[in-house]
């Protein structure tokens, strides 16, 4: 009832237009600690109508997007029976994380012409921040990109996952992983009609390491000696209250 609630204020603060979507997240802030096992985040929506609603079926597509990274991408190949990395390829920036959730299946809802343009399909996001790989074999290493994140879930396509209620209220729950990475993040909602993007909107949300873990972080990039030092530290005093914990059993 509350979400409902807020919702309608929402809708009724908004100026006229056809069909207009307004969406919130139920959580802008994300806190990594140690302990930090994956979380879950919901964003939710709804459609504001300022005329009787058009014919055809309404699409909704919700993406969340990681900040931008550096990667290399390698190649192996087998030589002598043992498999070698015989060549790599740099991209300057991909997303960390990309999830696509629709409320139909993606070809049927959005058509190649506004997806190359709204870049919202995982291959076409990647690509359009990868740029020209700059040299003629750069395909299969961003093919092989894809492959991998996706089998280690920092990018999927979740199909039908997005509620639609009466074409007015939608929802989309994510599953982030514990191999987070501290950024910006983007959550972008998309209505579409006959293959076409006809309104949207975006959230931020910051995920930030918090105490020990934020500590140490830091610590690492800005002070790599004393933090070197104090690992150092920190593994003799382990050893050593092992050693005496051994020798106190053993004698008692």
């Amino acid at each position: 009832m509350i979400l409902r609630a807020l919702l309608l204020l929402l809708l009724l603060a908004l100026p006229a237009r056809a069909e207009r979507v307004v969406a919130g997240i139920s959580a802008d802030n994300i806190g990594i600690t140690a302990a930090f096992d994956g979380s879950s985040i919901l964003i939710f929506g709804a459609v504001k109508r300022d005329a009787p609603e058009p014919e055809g079926p309404l699409g909704v597509i919700v993406t969340l997007e990681g900040p931008p990274q550096k990667v290399t991408v390698r190649r192996k190949t087998r030589e002598m029976g043992i498999w070698v990395n015989s060549d790599k390829m740099v991209i300057d920036s991909v997303p960390s994380f990309y999830a696509v959730a629709s409320s139909a299946p993606l070809d049927r809802i959005l058509s190649p012409e506004t997806d190359a343009t709204e870049r919202i399909s995982v291959p076409v996001a990647v690509e359009a921040y990868a740029g020209p790989l700059g040299r003629s074999d750069g395909r299969p290493f961003a093919e092989a990109l894809l492959r991998l994140r996706e089998g280690s879930g920092a990018y999927s396509v979740l199909e039908r996952s997005v509620t639609l209620a009466a074409d007015t209220l939608f929802r989309a729950d994510f599953d982030l992983p514990a191999n987070l990475i501290e950024g910006d993040y983007t959550a972008r909602m998309y209505l579409l009609r006959e293959g076409k993007v006809i309104d949207q909107t975006w959230a931020p949300i910051k995920v930030r390491r918090i105490g020990l873990e934020r500590f140490t972080y830091v610590l690492s990039r800005e002070q790599p000696l004393a933090y070197g030092l104090l690992s150092l530290g920190l593994a003799i005093f382990a050893g050593w209250a092992a050693a005496a914990a051994f020798r106190l059993i053993r004698n008692s």
